[in-house]
């Protein structure tokens, strides 16, 4: 049953940004320089309603809030920061799991997910983070592209 789940998430991380509807970010960038994707590993559907904060790491080792955003039903959060907003650095993405599953009548495990990546390290990127959540595990994965 988690095969047909993972090659669900696989494939739905593989759109580009812009296929959902996006404000155009600068000069010539019409994709979300950073896309988030949730999906619920029991249900088997997006998870909707999942708050998130991005920070991003000074050079004094602190971290600073960058941008905090919400799941919509399609589990997708576009419009989470602008290119300008987005400079090379290491960013931390902390996903409220917790208050998830509580509101869908589970006691998790987790607190939250945190994935830290490296942005812009070869130059101007675009990022897809894709979450699979169940209440004892999550799994991340990422699509890095040049913009197009």
């Amino acid at each position: 049953m988690m095969r047909p789940l993972l090659w669900l998430l696989l494939a739905s991380i593989s759109l580009p940004c812009d296929t959902a509807p996006v404000e155009k970010h600068g000069e010539s960038d019409t994709t979300c320089p950073l896309m988030v994707k949730i999906l619920d590993a029991v249900k088997g559907l997006p998870a909707a309603s999942v708050a998130l904060k991005l920070s991003k790491k000074g050079t004094d080792g602190e971290w600073t809030h960058v941008a905090i955003g919400v799941t919509d039903e399609t589990g997708e959060v576009h419009n989470l920061i602008t290119d300008q907003q987005f400079p090379a650095g290491v960013y931390r993405v902390d996903f409220d799991t917790k208050a998830y599953w509580k509101s869908q009548g589970s006691t998790p495990f987790h607190e939250m997910a945190e994935v830290v990546f490296e942005a812009h390290g070869e130059g101007h990127l675009h990022y897809t983070l894709a979450l699979l959540l169940s209440p004892y595990s999550f799994t991340t994965t990422a699509v890095v592209s040049t913009h197009q």
